[in-house]
């Protein structure tokens, strides 16, 4: 699914409340586990010899239970419950694109949609409701990837039983195996697949297809993306889609993973059960040569710079990338493989960490870095990308290249080897603090990945033990060692994209890669690191006025003499995870018409401009032993600060964020690169009918409210220093602080962190009344819709249809049953425009209802299309919404999106995240608590009535239209932003 410029939210997270007052231990009661039987004896796993760790010494991760069937079947098995009452099924096909011959470009994808279309255990278009009505939600929880290299069907079903854990597994083994390739179910996907294409096309795509041919030139992977091509999907038959599936969906081929909230006798057994009987058709064939990066005969051995490319975008910034490219190995994935990967690892953080310095002290580039990858079984490379600041991109490319020849010439400081490997350490000992409560989907993938990158897996314990038996190589010999190894290669390969022809041709972009460069030391940064204890204090530490329970799970409130609230929660189902969630003034509410410029650069600069006497490199390096992080951003009616941390790291997490608030540093770089990195994205809005989304769906629902205007780049080059801290100064200073601390805390340890910190700061100035009261509009509507261009494609259009709704905590309980029309609306236009007529690969509707404003809830379906259907689309939507307000939805459609929320809720109710979802903004806001208790009901018990009623409320208007056609003069223009003085 899209995102959407603060147009769209994530639907907030369900929870079952069993029982609000209950004590938490009940939540972590499981009456779902499925134990084994005397019958649950799997006949061919082998824990003895675990095929994935054949040949390697890596530690064997012994709660996964590993089996080999007679017929060439893999599976891996493994208890979790995390979340419970679920299973997560992967069923692995070793075949992607790159196994397609010419004629059959596509057909792994095309494939992966006519699984689900219909099979032996499924009539046509049965596959998707049938999971939801079991839970599954569509896209989130039933899907399948197709990658160059393989085709992974996935399902994560919750509310299991013995009986549904074996039907669906059944039934994911019926789709694999014998789905119906039919000319009729072909005539149906193929329409699907080229909208996906279509609504994928754009610079984006071309950008990304350009790359990968000249990065992979003479390899299968340059000529195969996996959407294929329309010559190829036009063509498609039934018959020739068979014999595709004959020859690679074959027993040998498949990988079946599952983990779930059940023994993993139980799960082989039933692995075994339905997957025992498949037989490939014919011989087998083994996979065809990939190929390997070639240098070209005449390259220089020293710099062997081959094929290169210059890609002319217009609207696109510039930016660079080059890779030192090597063939891909089957590596013996041994221990000392892999740390000689750490190693590389601490070298490139090394280079990193000296490019971001370099950016940040005035390069030429807004941002480099560098990083190895395998790619698909091709390629073992090292990239290199840069975004120049000017159109002196050789400048640029000079610079980064310095940093890279001084990081090649001589050993890097311990100090600096040091703040990468206490930032590694800090990482891989959160993995293990996390490992108990990994999601059995997440433990899924890593098997799916290890198995396409043919490598094995290990535990996090193993990680961490690994990495550190490595300390004794952390020096700067062996360091500079591995700095060396990461940009050794066969050839180079090189592309740049440029907005506009004539910069720069492929010989000059060969010449600035062959030319040498002096070594730059510039970059380097030995400073030893900090210690929080040498800080400035915030104020004066204040003990608290009050602490008492609010009545729901043990949770508290806490309240200082400065007006500070803050609310506390603490779960030790999730060790070593604490959310630091801040909420103060007023968000954009505070937010003046003309300051929308300002505004938006904020999160960017704001945060990076340091505190008191620390600059951006200082807070690195004082964060590089801890476990915190900064994130920033602008809701409708508040402020937010948010970091993940731990209790030992607690106080400094909420020392970071106070600290912003009260001693705010104000170096203007990260201005000027937030503003630069600003102006660079502007022009690539228009490009396509996403952009133009990004740029202005939000501002459009506002009634071009111009605080919701992307800033133009004349109005972002207007920002100067003094007025960014003019304002923010403003904006961080007002209205009242709400700080949420949930999670694996010592609440007296966190109240006495919270004294010294948010507790410390000076009391708040009250909103202005006007900003409190301050409200949003919602545009007219009428059956003419609002018209923009883009750029793009001809055959790229986006439509929107959109109904005002409401907001405020008031109308929680209303907010709750609106998603669930939404959803059902969603499945209305998924049916209609995508299943049955291949129009669109993605029409969705969803509903927002801000709850820190009366105003500005909007619900709107969004498709991207054809242009000459764009009318179909909104008669579609307006006949489907009249529908619903006369009608309602079937019994079986509000099912359809009932369950799915059910499940999702009971899932969600077991990560604190949840909790603190629901509660933030209740220390100034009751409603939040009162209309708690009834979040699962709200969602259980919905009528098919009560969808109607809503409808017939909000949905009966014609709705607010906006179309995005392409531009008949290849110009992307935006039809009323001068209305707004942007």
């Amino acid at each position: 699914m899209h995102k959407f410029v603060r147009a769209t939210r994530a639907l907030l997270p369900f929870a079952f409340v069993a029982t609000l007052a209950a004590p938490l231990p009940a939540f972590a009661q499981n009456p779902c586990f499925i134990g084994a039987s005397a019958e649950d004896e799997p006949e061919f796993a082998r824990p003895d010899d675990p095929w994935i760790y054949r040949g390697t010494d890596i530690p064997v991760d012994e709660q996964w239970l590993f089996g080999e069937l007679p017929n060439g079947v893999r599976y891996a098995v493994r208890q979790n419950d995390v979340p419970p009452c679920q299973i997560s099924l992967r069923v692995r096909i070793d075949a992607g694109s790159l196994h397609e011959e010419d004629d059959e470009r596509g057909f792994a994808h095309l494939l992966e949609h006519m699984v689900f279309r219909e099979s032996a255990t499924f009539g046509p278009g049965e596959a998707i409701p049938h999971f939801q009505r079991l839970g599954a939600s569509f896209g989130f929880d039933t899907n399948a990837t197709t990658s160059p290299t393989a085709t992974t069907y996935n399902l994560n079903l919750p509310n299991i039983t013995r009986a549904t854990v074996d039907d669906s597994v059944r039934r994911f083994a019926g789709m694999v195996i014998s789905p119906i390739l039919s000319e009729e179910n072909l005539a149906q996907d193929v329409p699907i697949v080229l909208s996906e294409r279509r609504e994928q096309a754009g610079p984006q795509r071309r950008v990304a297809e350009r790359t990968t041919q000249t990065f992979f030139a003479g390899q299968r992977l340059a000529e195969r993306s996996p959407i294929g091509t329309v010559e190829t999907l036009e063509g498609a038959t039934a018959e020739a889609v068979q014999a595709f599936h004959s020859r690679w969906y074959r027993p040998e081929n498949a990988v079946v993973v599952l983990v779930g909230d059940a023994d993993p006798r139980v799960l082989a057994s039933i692995v075994e059960e339905h997957f025992r009987d498949w037989e490939g058709e014919g011989a087998f064939v083994p996979a065809p040569d990939f190929g390997d990066p070639i240098a070209p005969a005449d390259a220089d051995p020293e710099n062997p710079v081959g094929e290169v490319d210059v890609i002319v975008e217009s609207g696109q910034p510039r930016a660079m990338t080059f890779a030192i490219m090597r063939p891909w190995v089957e590596v013996v994935d041994n221990l000392e493989y892999n740390r000689g990967n750490l190693l590389m690892q601490v070298a490139s953080s090394v280079v990193n960490r000296r490019l971001e310095n370099r950016a940040r002290a005035g390069g030429a580039f807004l941002f480099a870095g560098i990083g190895r990858e395998k790619i698909s079984r091709s390629a073992d490379a090292t990239f290199v990308t840069l975004v120049p600041l000017t159109e002196d991109w050789e400048t640029a490319l000079t610079d980064v290249r310095s940093v890279i020849a001084d990081a090649l010439a001589e050993p890097p400081a311990q100090s600096e080897i040091d703040q990468a490997v206490s930032s590694f350490d800090v990482a891989f000992v959160d993995m293990v603090d996390q490992s108990r409560i990994q999601a059995g989907s997440s433990l899924a993938d890593q098997i799916v990945q290890a198995v396409d990158i043919r490598e094995a897996v290990a535990s996090p314990e193993t990680f961490l033990e690994v990495f550190r038996s490595v300390a004794p190589r952390f020096t700067p010999e062996d360091v500079f060692a591995a700095t060396q190894r990461l940009f050794e290669g066969d050839v180079i390969r090189a592309t740049l994209m440029t907005p506009s022809p004539g910069e720069a041709t492929p010989v000059d972009v060969r010449t600035a890669l062959s030319t040498p460069v002096a070594a730059s030391a510039l970059a380097r940064d030995d400073a030893e690191a900090i210690d929080f204890a040498e800080l400035p204090p915030v104020g004066e530490p204040a003990a608290p006025v009050s602490r008492r329970p609010i009545g729901i799970l043990e949770m508290e409130e806490v309240e200082f003499p400065n007006g500070v609230r803050a609310l506390l929660m603490s779960r030790d189902n999730e060790p070593g995870r604490v959310t630091v969630r801040v909420r103060f003034g007023a968000g954009w509410r505070g937010v003046e018409d003309d300051e929308a410029a300002i505004a938006n650069l904020g999160p960017l600069a704001l945060v990076n401009s340091g505190i008191g006497p620390l600059d951006q490199n200082d807070l690195d390096r004082l964060a590089a032993t801890l476990k915190v992080s900064f994130d920033f951003r602008i809701e409708d009616g508040a402020f937010v600060f948010e970091g993940l941390t731990r209790q030992e790291d607690l106080e400094e997490q909420l020392y970071l964020f106070a600290a912003q608030l009260s001693m705010p540093a104000w170096d203007p770089n990260p201005l000027d690169r937030a503003r630069a990195s600003s102006v660079l994205a502007y022009d690539s809005y228009g490009n396509d009918p996403n952009g133009v989304l990004n740029r202005d769906l939000d501002w459009l629902l506002k009634d071009r409210d111009p605080r919701f205007a992307t800033p133009t780049p004349d109005q972002l080059a207007e920002v100067t220093a003094a007025d960014f801290r003019s304002t923010w100064e403003r904006l961080l200073g007002q209205g009242p602080i709400e700080v949420a601390v949930f999670g694996d805390i010592d609440r007296d340890a966190a109240v006495a962190a919270l004294g010294s910190t948010f507790g410390a700061l000076p009391a708040r100035d009250p909103l202005p009344s006007d900003v409190a009261m301050r409200e949003q509009s919602f545009p007219e509507a009428g059956r003419m819709p609002t018209t923009l261009t883009h750029a793009g494609d001809a055959d790229q259009a986006a439509g929107v249809i959109a109904w005002e709704t409401g907001g405020g905590s008031d109308g929680i309980v209303m907010s709750r049953k609106l998603d669930l029309l939404a959803q059902i609306f969603s499945n209305r236009l998924l049916d209609g425009l995508r299943e049955r007529s291949g129009a669109a690969y993605s029409p969705f509707v969803t509903s927002n209802w801000p709850l820190d404003t009366d105003s500005g809830g909007v619900l709107f379906a969004l498709v991207q299309m054809e242009p000459q259907l764009l009318s179909a689309f909104f008669d579609e939507a307006e006949s489907q919404a009249q529908d619903l307000a006369t009608n309602g939805p079937t019994a079986d459609e509000l099912e359809r999106a009932a369950e799915p929320a059910r499940q999702y809720l009971n899932r969600a109710q077991t990560g604190h995240t949840f909790w603190l979802n629901q509660i933030q903004g209740a220390a100034f806001d009751r409603n939040r608590l009162v209309y708690l208790p009834s979040i699962y009901r709200d969602y259980d018990e919905a009528t098919v009535e009560e969808m109607r009623s809503l409808a017939e409320r909000f949905l009966t208007g014609p709705g607010f239209r906006l179309q995005i056609l392409p531009a008949t003069n290849g110009m992307a223009g935006s039809a009323t932003a001068a209305e707004a003085g942007r």
